[in-house]
């Protein structure tokens, strides 16, 4: 017969053990996460519940518990109509325009910053260009408008002295994408070079003494030392990106757009805004919104595959 110890079933297991024994041990530390936890469990995951109004009829009056179920009713009106048709091309096409023109300027200026020698210099172009991101999208918006107006913008004014006509730059839906992503790469560019920044100082230095000892310039240092050591952050700020493609950046087009160029700009999040609080179909947003957060989850979900199975690293 076997023995067995009475005391085994009860015996907490070696590494449960040493899981405790660093909570304790670094039990400050696990305290100062609390109230981000809080916050997260509160505005994060609490308003989750309210995505069972995606699968009902619902109104105000009757509440959540109230309204009827309709199932997949709210989901197949979405892909049904022609307006969602539109705004999830619009939103892809923006996204995309943003990604290709937008996403590479924030590593090339901080790879020009980094290469600035004169620390004075280098501070006075960090504070210039970090600037425009603390300015709301309704004062980027008014400066915009007055600089590219067709009455009196100081930009159709040199078109003019050049001999070219006005060009409405915000009636115009051969323009305003163009708009877009100008005035987005303006505000943010300065403020995303941060990351990359930061990432330059794990860059072992050793590694340009010995790129600058076999007689490589400062552009292939650039090439073969820079770019490889903030690639890491590189991929998981593209992933990132991806992630967030569908949200398109609702509150710069609703501060710019108007309804000329609806159909180059309205995207997923102004149609949300405009049938949930102009229509109040509350429940019809909601399928729109989870539809938007789904996609951008298996988005993020590919490109970490992606880079995983191609470049041998990943957000995990």
């Amino acid at each position: 017969m076997t023995n067995r110890n009475p005391h085994s079933a009860t015996a907490p297991q070696p590494g449960r053990r040493s899981v405790w024994k660093n909570i304790r041990a670094d039990r400050e530390l696990y305290l100062l996460l609390l109230p981000g936890i809080a916050v997260l469990l509160l505005f994060k995951y609490t308003p989750m519940y309210g995505v069972l109004i995606a699968f009902k009829d619902y109104s105000i009056f009757d509440g959540m518990g109230g309204s009827p179920w309709v199932g997949m009713d709210n989901f197949r009106k979405l892909f049904e109509s022609d307006d969602f048709l539109l705004v999830l091309r619009n939103t892809v096409e923006i996204s995309l325009l943003k990604l290709v023109f937008l996403f590479p300027l924030p590593i090339i200026a901080a790879i020009l910053l980094n290469e600035l020698r004169q620390l004075a210099f280098r501070k006075a172009v960090q504070t210039v260009i970090y600037l425009p991101h603390f300015l709301s999208w309704i004062i980027i918006s008014g400066l915009f408008i007055d600089l590219l107006s067709i009455n009196g913008g100081l930009v159709n004014k040199l078109l003019g002295s050049f001999g070219i006509e006005p060009i409405p730059f915000f009636l115009s839906n051969a323009y305003f994408r163009g708009v877009l992503v100008t005035t987005a790469g303006w505000k943010e560019t300065g403020w995303s070079t941060i990351v990359y920044l930061a990432a330059f100082s794990t860059i072992d230095p050793g590694l340009y003494e010995a790129a600058r000892m076999d007689g490589a310039g400062r552009w292939k240092r650039i090439w073969h030392v820079t770019l490889p050591g903030i690639s890491p952050v590189i991929v998981l700020m593209l992933i990132l990106r991806l992630g967030s493609m569908f949200t398109g950046d609702t509150e710069q087009i609703l501060a710019m757009y108007n309804s000329t160029v609806y159909k180059s700009s309205d995207i997923i999040g102004t149609y949300v805004y405009r049938m949930g609080l102009g229509k109040q179909e509350y429940s019809f947003t909601t399928a729109v919104g989870l539809f938007e957060s789904v996609i951008g989850f298996a988005l993020i979900l590919s490109g970490n595959y992606l880079s995983r199975k191609y470049l041998r690293r990943g957000i995990w």
